[in-house]
């Protein structure tokens, strides 16, 4: 007959390896049995749950998870991180843990770059390009000629420096406690599958060289060029616990030119080009205007743009949480906090348009003083929003009766399919606002 220390040895066994189980259910993959008994969540082998949105469809979502020792590397230099991606082509299982936050704008050396090291040598300037195309004498056509040139020149330059593109089977994720994030960055996801971006900070995506474009609506306006994180035809992207600000240069702090702000940022995260299969949680989106575009054009690409938008909070957003063409769209138990922050003051939080099939349930709006459910949803007449149990400040409210009682393009109520990946939906969202505004975005993550 067994001891009755050996009966308790056996016994916490059996415990590490029931709680083990539990714990790769609950994250997916990666967990660390350690010699006292202890089990952790390897953060860096994680791949996404099953059942955890639209990127758990058909092979799910598993980044680098399959990476030898010779594919996992840690990064604190912008030239260590580019020489861990590697190239886009080389499809090889990788992990890269970022510790620290890498100034994108620096070169090889690690020696900052500016706006005029970019420019240098390529003939342009601000002052010029001004001059150049002053809609006093230029007139509402596209620039075009020597400054414009120069202008596309110098932007290729900050490009070639900023945008980090990202091969298959990538697993890029931030080192806990080492405020681990990508400063005036990009990084690119195009044409590639299954990708994990985790636990990381991407602020001050700027533009040096923004273009002036005329006949963009009624004024013109300035556009600018990167996104902090872009999808562009990616399959099978899972972007948990990130977060995206602009900080810390506002838009309010932007110069005036031709009578519109000089626009240096463009979106946070956006999914265009044909991507899908993709799920978006726990992020935190901040301080921003065009945040998330899902679809570049009504003629995106039908059957794809797949996107699973869960338990994230929008805090001091413009617009586009999202802007959603053509796919089919589940946004739930987020949080949307409208209030004015910093400048930045809201104009609607989803826009359905382009036959989008959109189904929002479950999602917590706080709204100031005054301000109206029916401006919270935007469209052109096509798009659709379906999904009920949504609360614009603990009160239940039909988002679309409110939009459609005040606006003559109405959105669609009903949609032509229904979500089944569904895990860890909230059947009520009151406690939304409180719960996520502690376990979402960057450094949360152990």
């Amino acid at each position: 007959m067994a001891s009755a220390s050996h009966r308790r040895s056996l016994s916490k066994r059996r415990a590490v390896v029931v709680s083990a189980a539990v714990l790769a259910a609950a994250t997916g993959a990666g967990v660390l049995v350690t010699n006292a008994g202890a089990t952790t969540a390897d953060l860096y082998h994680q791949t996404l749950p099953a059942k955890d949105g639209w990127a758990a469809s058909g092979s799910g979502t598993t980044g680098g998870a399959k990476a030898d020792s010779a594919h996992i590397f840690t990064v604190s230099t912008r030239a260590q991180l580019v020489r861990a991606l590697g190239s886009v082509s080389d499809t090889t299982p990788r992990i890269i843990k970022v510790k620290g936050t890498i100034d994108a704008n620096t070169d090889d050396s690690g020696k900052k770059l500016t706006c005029a090291d970019y420019a240098a040598g390529t003939g342009y300037t601000l002052d010029a390009y001004l001059k150049a195309y002053d809609p006093a004498t230029w007139g509402k056509k596209a620039p075009s000629g020597t400054q414009e040139n120069a202008r596309a020149a110098a932007q290729a330059r900050q490009a070639k420096t900023i945008v980090f593109k990202v091969p298959a089977n990538t697993t890029i994720v931030g080192v806990p406690g080492t405020n681990a994030g990508i400063k005036g960055g990009s990084l690119q996801v195009k044409g590639v599958d299954n990708v994990i971006v985790r636990n990381l900070t991407f602020s001050a995506t700027e533009d040096c060289f923004p273009q002036w474009d005329p006949t963009d609506g009624s004024a013109g306006e300035w556009n600018s060029a990167y996104d902090s994180v872009t999808l562009r035809g990616a399959t099978h992207v899972w972007a948990d616990h990130n977060t995206f600000t602009d900080a810390p240069f506002f838009d309010s702090q932007e110069k005036t030119y031709f009578g519109r702000k000089y626009q240096v940022h463009d979106g946070a995260l956006d999914i265009t080009n044909g991507s899908d299969l993709v799920t978006v949680e726990r992020n935190q989106f901040t301080h921003h205007d065009k945040t998330m575009l899902i679809g570049s054009s009504d003629t995106d690409s039908t059957g794809k743009l797949r996107v699973t938008i869960h338990h994230n909070v929008w805090k001091g957003i413009v617009q586009r949480a999202p802007l959603a063409r053509l796919g089919q769209i589940h946004l739930y138990n987020n949080a949307y906090d409208t209030t004015t922050l910093n400048g930045y003051a809201p104009k609607y939080s989803i826009d359905s348009r382009a036959k989008a099939q959109v189904v929002a349930e479950h999602n917590a709006w706080t709204l100031p003083s005054g301000a109206k459910a029916a401006k919270l949803l935007s469209g052109d007449g096509t798009g659709a929003v379906a999904g009920t149990g949504n609360l614009v400040n603990g009160t239940r409210t039909d988002l679309v009766a409110a939009y459609n009682a005040a606006n003559s393009k109405k959105i669609k109520t009903t949609v032509n399919w229904t979500p089944t990946l569904t895990a860890g939906l909230q059947t009520s969202a009151k406690n939304l606002p409180a719960e996520l505004a502690t376990t979402t975005g960057a450094g949360v993550l152990s």
